[in-house]
């Protein structure tokens, strides 16, 4: 095994934390650079993230409970801002002049889905973001009715939140942000508290969508389900990136960042599926 003390990264995988440049690659939906981030009491929950994400990638963020996945997700759309460091969506530069424009170009989708659905009917909730961005009449009604149409919620559209299972409620809030046209959707512990048949609506949805996608979560099967990359993060540093299968596969790094696979996935089998164009 190759270790880089510099960096902490696993050199196995792809150490620049993102995919290489290429001609005619798709643009970079999210540049971080140099990214870190101290909490007023002095811990430092970022310690300098570079991560690339370019159109169209699902990315896994996986580490354990602490690893800063959360931090940075909050500031990739200004919820956060920076110790120091540079985040870029779709090549603006978070700063004061562009955080409004970066809000809503970045959806994020939280782990309890009632932070986000507050008004008295769900296709209320989906019009309240669009509509403080300045969208209004025709537009506005047909952005709701994409964006539940899109999750498969407009049967659904005149209920409140209350009256929605857990799984539709999750659904609901990916609406909310879907209304918003965001370049890039973040997603905290999608599949937290889904039984099995909601944990399979919410996939079904999430692989229709072709979105940029950073997916950040503890349930690693799902993370396979979804995404083709994942990146590791531990102590506020990226400690791996790549291919999913690859990161899934190895043992002993999952054990060194606190990770476990369930009992009987297998890691292989998923590999196999994924050359043979299944799954």
């Amino acid at each position: 095994m190759v270790w880089s003390r510099r960096t902490r990264v696993d050199t196995r995988y792809a150490a620049e934390s993102g995919p290489a440049a290429v001609p005619g690659a798709p643009a970079v939906a999210v540049a971080v650079a140099g990214l870190r981030f101290t909490y007023p009491d002095g811990s430092v929950a970022l310690d300098g993230i570079d991560l690339t994400v370019r159109e169209g990638e699902r990315v896994a963020l996986l580490g354990p409970n602490g690893a800063g996945k959360t931090t940075l997700m909050l500031h990739l759309n200004g919820v956060l801002r920076a110790t120091s460091g540079e985040v870029a969506i779709s090549g603006i530069t978070l700063g004061d002049k562009s955080v409004r424009d970066i809000r809503r170009r970045v959806g994020l989708v939280f782990q309890d889905p009632d932070d986000q659905l507050f008004m008295p009917t769900l296709a209320e909730d989906v019009a309240f973001g669009p509509a403080n961005f300045g969208v209004v009449g025709a537009e506005l009604t047909a952005r709701v009715a994409r964006s539940l149409d899109a999750v498969s919620m407009s049967e659904q559209a005149h209920r409140g939140a209350t009256h929605l299972s857990g799984g539709q409620r999750r659904r609901g809030a990916l609406a909310t942000v879907l209304a918003c046209r965001p370049d890039v959707l973040v997603l905290d512990e999608p599949s937290a508290n889904l039984d099995p048949l909601a944990r399979r609506e919410l996939t079904q949805t999430l692989l229709g969508l072709t979105t940029t996608m950073l997916v950040v979560t503890h349930d690693l099967p799902y993370a396979a389900q979804l995404c083709e990359r994942a990146v590791v993060i531990d102590a506020g540093q990226i400690v791996a990136d790549g291919p999913i299968v690859d990161i899934l596969s190895d043992e002993a790094l999952l054990a060194r960042h606190r990770l476990e696979l369930p009992w009987g996935f297998d890691a292989e089998s998923l590999r196999r599926a994924r050359a043979a164009g299944v799954g």
